[in-house]
């Protein structure tokens, strides 16, 4: 499974091409650009999906469903919104085909086009905020909490599995409230969330903070995200969360009579995370031997092998197994038994140590005559015999430390490549030697951010929450800065 693997220190890009289409994940499509999402791929998706959709349901929110289409007059109508999308939208003209007058195939019929084109959602603002105008109407009807799961299309020109592609999956939440501080207050809330997901079931540390202007959503009054930093030592945007004031209330006309019986614009939200997650799940943990999964998002948590030469002794093992197998599950592990015939088990050991299960247990006659059982650990690699008695509390056990584990080892790796610079050469230097992420004072001008980014791919991921104030000057410009910023190369 693993022949002609690249490691990590090799080649970073091709191992991690090689890793989503080997471990079953992912495999590109015949539309460039789009991803075919395998089983093993969804069902991790999936384990996401489930955990976020019951966080978002718990603080309130409902799941809907809006068009994909969306009139392309919708984007004209909020300036900023229209041209941070503008150059990514696909675009539907004509509703109807014909067969080619050669008789060679067919060509689209030009007498159907569409009186108003329809751009295919490259999100969704503003179909749902043309939908809010009908649904608000006083102060009784807010908040409006909606999450929407979906999938979005962006055009790209050059894309890499789950972290850029064409079209994509995600969830998309637009909230609407009455007060500016109901308003921040959500996209706060949200942010946590996400935060809170990406550390504690994806076992990877995070650093929440708000984007710089030039960073921010289009048409957002302020952008929140959670950054995280990949083995490679570039940055990923692993979810954000926008304060969108009263622009898209504005511009789609959505008022309510509020208390005092006056008419006033709502204020708005908007919040997601979409299946690039799933490309910061493999970057962060997986090593050269394969993919490593957090024991919490793992489809299969452990699998076990049972190693016999006849069918008689497959079903001795099998009686002793099976218990341990229902004992594990009542406690919300998914176990999977692997009594195939057709595969050996060092092919077995291989695949799951491959797919990241993260505990396999190898059980064989003369273990079942010892009372024990061999136990390895995917997050590293380390193999124990145990008794069998004290498996099903050992295996819960070792899920905790595992998931722990890989939560601790991200982190100590974000704190080694996480660097203080003081000067423009030093900053240049750390980029290029090092990469990680870079504490640099800026000027807090545009200018200076935009000839940061122009002579070094580096831009501003964060500008940290509750970020202490620090007198300094800045790398670049050398002009006074109050603070320090988060820079980085990025995917």
């Amino acid at each position: 499974m693993a022949k002609d693997f690249p490691t990590r220190d090799e080649n970073y890009s091709q191992w991690y091409n090689d890793l989503v289409i080997k471990a079953d994940l992912a495999e590109n499509s015949a539309v460039r650009g789009c991803m075919v999402i395998k089983p093993y791929g969804y069902a991790i998706w999936e384990r996401i999906q489930a955990v976020l959709d019951k966080k978002f349901k718990d603080t309130g929110h409902s799941n809907a469903y809006f068009p994909i289409f969306i009139p392309k007059s919708f984007f004209s109508k909020e300036a900023s919104h229209v041209e941070g999308f503008a150059k990514e939208c696909a675009v539907v003209t004509h509703y109807r085909l014909k067969n080619s007058p050669d008789g060679k195939g067919i060509v689209v019929d030009e007498d159907a086009k569409l009186e108003e084109e329809l751009i295919v959602r490259p999100t969704s603002e503003t179909i749902i905020w043309d939908t809010y105008r009908n649904w608000i109407k006083s102060y009784r009807d807010l908040p409006v909490l909606i999450n929407q799961w979906a999938n979005v299309v962006r055009w790209e020109m050059r894309t890499r599995l789950f972290l850029r592609t064409t079209e994509f999956l995600w969830q998309e939440g637009h909230t609407a409230h009455a007060t500016r501080e109901e308003a921040v207050a959500e996209a706060e809330t949200m942010l946590n969330i996400y935060a809170d997901f990406a550390e504690n079931w994806m076992a990877i540390p995070v650093i929440k903070g708000t984007k710089s202007p030039a960073e921010r959503f289009a048409g957002a009054i302020e952008t929140f995200a959670i950054e995280a930093l990949m083995q490679d030592g570039k940055a990923l945007q692993a979810g954000t969360s926008h304060f969108l004031g009263q622009n898209f209330a504005k511009a789609f006309d959505v008022k309510y009579l509020n208390r005092e019986n006056q008419l006033d614009y709502v204020w708005a939200t908007s919040w997601g995370v979409s299946t690039r997650l799933m490309g910061a799940l493999i970057m962060s943990h997986s090593d050269d031997h394969g993919l490593v999964l957090p024991p919490k998002l793992a489809p299969t948590q452990v699998a076990i092998v049972p190693v016999f030469k006849t069918q008689e002794q497959l079903a001795l093992i099998t009686a002793a197994v099976l218990p341990i197998k229902k004992a594990l599950e009542a406690r919300g592990v998914s176990v999977k038994y692997d009594d195939r015939d057709t595969h050996k088990p060092g092919w077995k050991f291989t695949e799951y140590e491959f797919k990241g299960v993260p505990v396999r247990l190898t059980i064989g006659l003369r273990d079942l005559e010892q009372g024990t059982v061999e136990v390895a650990r995917r997050d590293t690699l380390e193999k124990e015999n145990l008794q069998l008695t004290d498996i099903e509390n050992k295996v819960i056990h070792l899920l905790d430390q595992i998931q722990q584990n890989l939560y601790e080892r991200a982190f100590a790796f974000r704190e080694n490549n996480t660097f203080r610079v003081d000067s423009w050469e030093e900053f240049k230097r750390v980029l290029d030697d090092k990469g990680g992420f870079i504490s640099a004072h800026w000027d807090g001008t545009a200018e200076t951010e935009g000839k940061i980014k122009e002579e070094t791919k580096a831009t501003i991921r964060v500008i940290p929450l509750n970020n202490p104030r620090e007198e300094g000057k800045c790398i670049y410009s050398g002009k006074p800065s109050t603070q320090r910023v988060i820079f980085a190369r990025a995917y």
